[in-house]
């Protein structure tokens, strides 16, 4: 997520969308996320979880048996809704060619709710179920947007628990790939944003140092 701000930070004129897992399991908090419940911290210490702060908003998300994606868009419309209708499309088609329909979630946000996959807002992706598969946010900055998504798949029951205190969504149907997935979506966004020329670009040395910069200052607890 650390990449995520510092692609934000660049003048990208251009789309940018990135996959990613991580290497054991992580709790994501909001940007304006400050404060979260005790035992959190007693994870931590047992070396079961590792915060980090995310840059973009909502409330806290493990990451563990999921993918993670971030798109930053430039010229994204302004008004938050459109944004998230317009930066999701490219999920839902992707997700129904693998037999998976999807829509946005109508509950209301709360502000007392710890948990992102607690509630299934207009800005997240629902299954036929009501189950929540999908969870964003975003983050704006001098025009440009970042948006990360949260993909479930195979979610730790014991760790969800020990976590939140309650079970976690089931597992996704066995017709989505695991290994492949990050593909199949970028293929996805691919054929939905055409006008983009899509290529896959690595980092400069400068940016390997104000990475490893910006990765210190992520993690808050390990």
């Amino acid at each position: 997520m650390a990449l995520d701000r510092l692609l934000l930070n660049q003048n990208q004129t251009r789309p940018v969308l990135r996959f990613y897992q991580w290497s054991g399991p992580w709790l994501s908090l909001g940007r304006h996320q400050r404060s979260w419940p005790e035992h959190w911290n007693e994870l931590v210490q047992a070396k079961e979880i590792t915060l980090v702060r995310r840059p973009s908003g909502g409330r806290a998300v493990l990451h563990s048996g999921g993918l993670t994606y971030a798109l930053l868009w430039p010229d994204a419309p302004r008004r938050r809704r459109q944004a998230y209708l317009e930066a999701c499309q490219w999920l839902i088609d992707g997700f129904s060619t693998l037999g998976l329909s999807l829509c946005f979630g109508h509950e209301i946000a709360t502000t007392d709710c710890i948990n992102c996959f607690a509630q299934s807002t207009a800005a997240d992706l629902v299954d036929s179920g009501g189950v929540k598969r999908i969870g964003s946010a975003q983050c704006w900055q001098q025009g440009r947007l970042l948006q990360h998504g949260e993909i479930v798949l195979d979610p730790s029951v014991d760790l969800w628990r020990s976590v939140f205190k309650e079970a976690p969504p089931v597992s996704a149907p066995s017709s989505i790939p695991r290994d492949t997935l990050d593909k199949h979506l970028s293929n996805a966004l691919k054929r939905s944003w055409s006008e983009t020329d899509w290529h896959t670009e690595g980092l400069s040395i400068s940016e390997h140092q104000e990475l490893a910069s910006l990765v210190s200052s992520s993690v808050l607890w390990a």
